[in-house]
């Protein structure tokens, strides 16, 4: 059973519903035409998943995810948005699909969580029609850059790798995308590279709070106690450098991403 390091609390749920096609898939928008079927696999609150129907209506549009906590909240913005999307639990070792289902399959930011990013490709591919793309993009965490330095930060990234790794999970999955599906046996990839940025008073106040909530409300944070690899005063203390960094009339943060089109 894998461990998802970020958990469902809302500091986490802050960040995913700021996803869209545009800021988190951009690389696969000139793939999406209407009519396309797509699985959006691992969908959280559905902010990438309904974009993605938007875009390929009448297609039919599928969203997974590993836990049913947030697909209440896929479901009503489908509903507000006006589009169609089936959301529903899933596996994505063991996808609940024939073969060659779908035109597209994404994943965002999952394969980092998983323990087995090879065998979730390959099932991927597996409901992958002939013609058609599969598109993950993770982030690399030891990539990530920020100012002004805070030994408050490098105390987070630190301990960030350990506690994603201490679940079998690998922080630094953007650099291995394409090692990982050519282990896959998938071969026609293109991989590219793309970027967040957080420099406005506006993003650093909200990327800031959120990863402050998330040091001591959220799974990473109660992970990363019971695994004994941080005390609630070292928890508290990233907390308080991320607000340091949101409050900084100066505070610029990079993150990089790798991500990969694999075309079937």
């Amino acid at each position: 059973m894998d461990t998802y390091t970020h958990g469902h609390a809302d500091p986490v749920l802050q960040s995913h519903r700021w996803r869209t096609v545009e800021n988190s898939a951009a690389y696969l928008a000139p793939q999406l035409r209407p009519g396309l079927d797509v699985l959006d696999v691992g969908c959280g609150p559905g902010t990438i998943t309904v974009d993605l129907a938007a875009r390929v209506a009448p297609g039919r549009v599928v969203g997974l995810d590993v836990s049913p906590a947030p697909l209440d909240e896929a479901r009503e913005l489908a509903r507000r948005s006006g589009v169609t999307v089936e959301f529903g639990v899933g596996d994505a070792y063991a996808l609940a699909f024939p073969d060659d289902t779908f035109d597209v399959v994404h994943a965002h930011q999952v394969l980092q969580h998983l323990t087995d990013p090879v065998a979730a490709l390959g099932e991927m591919a597996r409901v992958c029609r002939p013609g058609g793309v599969v598109a993950v993009r993770d982030v690399d965490y030891a990539a990530t850059t920020w100012y002004p330095a805070d030994p408050g930060l490098d105390s987070w990234l630190a301990l960030y790798g350990r506690v994603a790794r201490r679940n079998d999970a690998e922080p630094d999955a953007g650099r291995r995308l394409l090692a990982w599906a050519h282990a896959a046996g998938l071969r026609g990839t293109v991989a590219t590279t793309s970027s967040w940025c957080f420099a406005t008073p506006a993003e650093r106040a909200w990327w800031g709070r959120s990863w402050a909530g998330r040091a001591t409300a959220s799974a990473f944070a109660e992970q990363a106690m019971t695994y004994g690899l941080a005390s609630p005063a070292e928890l508290a203390e990233i907390a308080a450098a991320w607000l340091r960094w949101a409050d900084s009339d100066d505070g610029w943060l990079g993150m990089m991403h790798g991500e990969l089109l694999v075309r079937i």
